[in-house]
């Protein structure tokens, strides 16, 4: 009788776990879907692109810009003090490779047309949420905003 009982509790237990399988996977497909995991981004065009970040501190704000012709990139900080009003800029230029698999990688060694001794280096997941443009930074997980797609958002 145990024998029969276990048997039936495994046969039913194996079909319940099928069903919250689908369930889960159709879960699974839809966030990986809004990470941009499962996105074919490679007919996009990102040439003479701009990604638009701002991040806002207490003692000041951060533009940054990141620019992109053919294989390469303009990156520019801007940094607005709070307190005194003042802006400063840094300018850097390098080039930019861009995979089968929507990672884009910036390396910047020009700072104001001379050459830095360590470059900016950045590594990027490209992604499309509601056909906006999105360029996720692996590291930081910061997400830089196409400016096309934020100037149309905004009219």
């Amino acid at each position: 009788m145990i024998k029969i009982f276990s048997g039936l509790l495994l046969i039913g237990a194996s079909f319940f776990a099928n069903a919250q399988y689908g369930s889960l996977n159709a879960i699974l497909t839809k966030l990986e879907e809004r990470k941009g995991i499962n996105q074919n981004l490679n007919n996009v065009n990102i040439d003479d692109k701009k990604f638009v970040l701002v991040k806002d501190s207490p003692d000041h704000t951060e533009r940054d810009f990141i620019v992109i012709k053919g294989n390469k990139v303009t990156y520019v900080e801007i940094f607005d003090d709070k307190a005194s009003g003042e802006s400063t800029s840094n300018v850097f230029s390098g080039d930019i490779v861009r995979s089968r698999k929507n990672i884009i990688s910036l390396r910047a060694d020009m700072l104001e047309n001379k050459k830095v001794p360590i470059p900016v280096t950045k590594t990027f997941l490209l992604t499309r949420l509601d056909d906006i443009l999105y360029l996720i930074d692996v590291n930081s997980r910061d997400r830089w905003i196409d400016e096309a797609s934020f100037s149309k958002a905004k009219k």
